[in-house]
């Protein structure tokens, strides 16, 4: 073991001057990280500096995929603590790397070293990696460079991520909960049609009891699972797969997007987070310095509905033509009146940004609230539709034996 003296910056950009007892330089590093500590510098005690190996180079690894937003937060998150700090931005950037697992991340971050060391900005540096940037994220970025105030961009655009993430999450917690349940509930049944059924029925044939009609229908129901069990996954993949192929025309993904936001159960949940993305990302790049007409753009191209993206190409157009923002949003029949009010109030005020943000805060709390009830609802109903089903099940596989039974005495 050896003593190292270390210089590091703590979460909250305080800067530590400590020793610590390490194997070697990786060791220390790697302590310092468990203690939420970011090294800027580790040397040996009794060497010099330029006695202090330079860590290995990391190397590139085959990756596919994306990165998820949850890393992504993170990662934004500690280069704002680092930028605050007022580390520069290779050291900075270097510092994250070594930080990361191998992975998209990891290896956009060595080529975005690279090319800011060799005279790019950060975000032009950045905007050559999709996967792991999109243009929102470059956007905000740029104006940041622009303005000389990266990590107050870099803060604010933290917690739009950590606020995406949140809202992410609730929505995708409404969707898996009865999904997960149904599943669970339709993979009992087929156990129940396909093993348990016919034993009863050989048990009938045996016998010679006459079979009442709800008996009848069951068997024939059980029959048709066991001899065409491959019909339900056959008919969920031409199903996706002509989902796919109605989705790869516009009208056709117009269409299905048009459903997502008036579906019966979920539609209101999906509409109003999608609403709520639109509006805090707007806010958000138009807060951090981004032209109106660009703000709309990133924003078309962070949406993921259809419809709210042809509404947004419909505001975009009309501003290019001297408009206001407010008429084409309640022109589009997507964002209710109320919204394009407040709106209207933000660009009257000079404050759009500030009445966007507020708007989405109160569809973030209409989500939330959505989401519980949705949640209290769903399962007693999922309860008594499978207890519906087993109750059937078992009245009508009892019935013949009740019969049988009756006759004998």
């Amino acid at each position: 073991m050896a003593v190292y003296a270390f210089e590091a910056v703590d979460g909250d950009g305080r800067p530590v001057r400590e020793e610590i007892d390490a194997r070697d330089r990786d060791d220390a590093a790697g302590k310092l990280r468990d203690r939420g500590l970011f090294p800027t510098r580790i040397r040996e005690q009794g060497a010099s500096d330029a006695a202090v190996a330079a860590p290995p180079r990391s190397r590139r690894t085959f990756t596919v995929g994306g990165v998820g937003l949850g890393r992504l937060t993170q990662f934004t998150q500690q280069l704002a603590t680092l930028q605050d700090a007022g580390l520069p931005i290779v050291r900075s950037l270097r510092l994250l790397e070594g930080q990361q697992k191998p992975g998209v991340l990891k290896n956009c971050l060595l080529e975005v070293v690279e090319d800011v060391e060799s005279g790019a900005t950060l975000s032009e540096a950045l905007a050559k990696h999709p996967r792991a940037f999109d243009r929102l994220y470059v956007g905000m970025v740029r104006a940041g460079e622009a303005g000389g105030v990266l990590d107050t961009i870099l803060d604010r655009l933290t917690r739009f991520l950590e606020k995406s993430l949140r809202l992410k999450k609730k929505v995708v917690g409404a969707l898996v909960y009865p999904a997960v349940v149904t599943l669970v509930a339709v993979s009992i049944l087929a156990g129940i049609m396909t093993f348990v059924v016919p034993a009863f029925r050989t048990m009938f044939e045996e016998t010679g009891v006459p079979l009442p009609a709800v008996t009848q229908a069951l068997i024939a129901a059980s029959n048709a699972v066991a001899d065409a069990w491959f019909a339900l996954p056959l008919a969920l993949v031409l199903l996706l797969l002509g989902q796919r192929a109605v989705a790869s025309h516009p009208a056709g993904r117009h269409g299905l997007d048009w459903l997502t936001l008036h579906a019966p159960v979920f539609g209101p949940i999906l509409h109003k987070s999608t609403v709520s993305r639109f509006c805090r990302t707007l806010g958000t790049l138009v807060a951090s310095g981004v032209p109106i007409l660009e703000s709309l753009s990133i924003t078309r191209e962070a949406t993921a509905n259809h419809v709210v993206a042809r509404a947004i190409d419909d505001v975009h157009a009309s501003i290019r033509e001297g408009e206001s923002i407010a008429g084409p949003l309640l022109r589009s029949g997507v964002f209710d009146e109320l919204l394009a009010d407040m709106v209207a109030i933000g660009e009257e005020t000079g404050e759009l940004d500030k009445m966007l943000n507020k708007i989405a805060d109160n569809y973030d709390l209409e989500v939330d609230v959505a989401v519980e009830s949705l949640s209290s609802i769903i399962e007693p109903l999922l309860i008594l539709a499978m207890g519906g089903a087993v109750g059937f099940i078992v009245i009508a596989l009892f019935m013949p034996l009740i019969d049988q039974l009756k006759a004998m005495g």
